[in-house]
C-alpha cells in the first residue's frame, strides 16, 4: 500500500482492512456524504472526453453532481476556468489542450464550488517545465485563497516548492510528518569545500573537530555541527590551504527522505 492507495481510502474509494480515517473531521467512509462535498479530488490523473471542448467537459461533470444548482452552473464553471487560465480556451476540444492545460482543467474541476479541501495525486506527472510551474503556481494561488491543498508526490523538489508541510511514507507507513524546517533540522548540514590540496583541507576539517569528513576530486566536505563557517573558512586560509570555493550545503527535502527511508524513492508503493 502507497501513497494512491492511501488516498482512495481517505475518498472512501476503497475500505481498509482494518484501522481508522477521517476527513474533515468525519469518519470514512461512514461519513462520505458529509466530507465529500466540501472536497476536490483529483486521483492519478486527468481524464476527459476529447471530443468536447473544456467549458463542455465542466458542465457534463457539474451535470452528474447531485449537490450542484445548475442555476449558477454557467457562472461557477466560467469562474473555476478563469481560476486556472484557461477562460480564453473555454471552447477548444480537450484534445487539443497541452498537458499542461488538461491538468489545470482537471484542477478546474476540482473548484466547481466552494472546497475546504483539495487532494491532488502527482499533479505535476508527466508535464514539461512550463507546464510543472502553471500548475505549481496555481496550487499556490489556491492554498493563498485559504483552501487545505494535499498533494501526492514523488518529485521531492516539486513538494519542497509548493508545500509547507509534509509526510513521509515508507512501504505504506507514515514514518514522519511536520513543517519542513522542523523536518530539515533533523539531518545536519555540511561544508564543502574546494580546493586543489583536498587531502589538507580534510585534515584541517577534521581538527576543527568536524564529523563524517571526506575529500575527492578536489572538494573536501564534511557535517558542519555547532562550528561557526567563518572559523573554518579562517582556519583553511590560516594553516595555507588554497580555497577556491567554500559553502554551508543545507539539506534538502531528498535528504530527508533518503534519512528517514533509507531509499530514493518509495519503491514499494
Amino acid at each position: 500500500m502507497g501513497k494512491t492507495t492511501t488516498i482512495r481510502m481517505l475518498l472512501g474509494l476503497v475500505t481498509p482492512t482494518s484501522g481508522r480515517c477521517s476527513v474533515l473531521g468525519e469518519p470514512m467512509p461512514d461519513g462520505v456524504s458529509r466530507a465529500l462535498p466540501r472536497v476536490g479530488a483529483l486521483v492519478e490523473g486527468p481524464a476527459f472526453y476529447p471530443y468536447m471542448s473544456g467549458e463542455a467537459n465542466l458542465r457534463r461533470l457539474d451535470a452528474a453532481d447531485p449537490l450542484s444548482d445548475p442555476r449558477t452552473a454557467a457562472r461557477r464553471i466560467g469562474e473555476a476556468l478563469d481560476r486556472v487560465g484557461l477562460g480564453n480556451a473555454a471552447g477548444k476540444r480537450y484534445r487539443a489542450y497541452s498537458l499542461g492545460m488538461r491538468h489545470r482543467l482537471a484542477i478546474a474541476a476540482t473548484l466547481l464550488g466552494p472546497r475546504e479541501l483539495l487532494v491532488l495525486d502527482e499533479p505535476t506527472n508527466g508535464l514539461d517545465p512550463q507546464g510543472t510551474r502553471e500548475v505549481r503556481a496555481l496550487i499556490k494561488e489556491v492554498a493563498a485563497d485559504g483552501t487545505t491543498v494535499f498533494v501526492s508526490s514523488h518529485l521531492l523538489s516539486e513538494v519542497e516548492q509548493m508545500c509547507t508541510h509534509v509526510g513521509v511514507m515508507r512501504t505504506g507507513r507514515l514514518v514522519a510528518q511536520g513543517p519542513i524546517a522542523e523536518l530539515r533540522a533533523g539531518v545536519a548540514a555540511s561544508v564543502r569545500v574546494e580546493t586543489p590540496e583536498a587531502g589538507a583541507a580534510a585534515a584541517v576539517l577534521a581538527g576543527l573537530g568536524l564529523t563524517a569528513v571526506s575529500h575527492a576530486d578536489g572538494v573536501a566536505t564534511a557535517e558542519l555541527g555547532d562550528t561557526p563557517p567563518e572559523r573554518i573558512c579562517a582556519a583553511l586560509v590560516g594553516d595555507g590551504v588554497a580555497v577556491r570555493g567554500f559553502a554551508v550545503v543545507r539539506p534538502s527535502l531528498e535528504d530527508v527522505y533518503v534519512r528517514l527511508t533509507g531509499e530514493g524513492f518509495d519503491v514499494e508503493s
